[in-house]
C-alpha cells in the first residue's frame, strides 16, 4: 500500500492513503529520516494501523516531476489580458 505525506499539523504527520482514500496520521518523530511534504511511503497494514516501511523514492521522483511540468505549463500560457485597453 502506498501514502504520500500530505500535511504536518504540530508535532503529527497526516499521510494519505492512495488504496482506501484515509488518511493516516502518525507523530513526525515516526517518519523516516528526509520525509517532507509530498514524500511517497511504502506501507504495511497490521490489522488496525498501518506501518511505514520505506520512502518509495523512485514515486517519490515521479511525483515531484509531475508537479514541475505542471507548473511549467501554468507559467507558459499567455498572461495577457483578456479585456482590450
Amino acid at each position: 500500500m502506498r501514502g504520500i505525506l500530505d500535511r504536518f499539523e504540530g508535532d503529527k504527520a497526516v499521510i494519505l492513503l492512495q488504496d482506501t482514500k484515509e488518511e493516516y496520521i502518525v507523530n513526525e518523530s515516526e517518519l523516516p529520516a528526509g520525509s517532507k511534504i509530498n514524500t511517497v511511503f511504502d506501507l504495511e497494514k497490521n490489522r488496525t494501523t498501518y506501518k511505514i516501511k520505506r520512502i518509495n523514492i523512485s514515486n517519490t521522483e515521479e511525483a515531484a516531476q509531475q508537479s514541475s511540468d505542471l507548473m511549467a505549463k501554468l507559467r507558459a500560457k499567455s498572461r495577457r489580458s483578456k479585456f482590450k485597453k
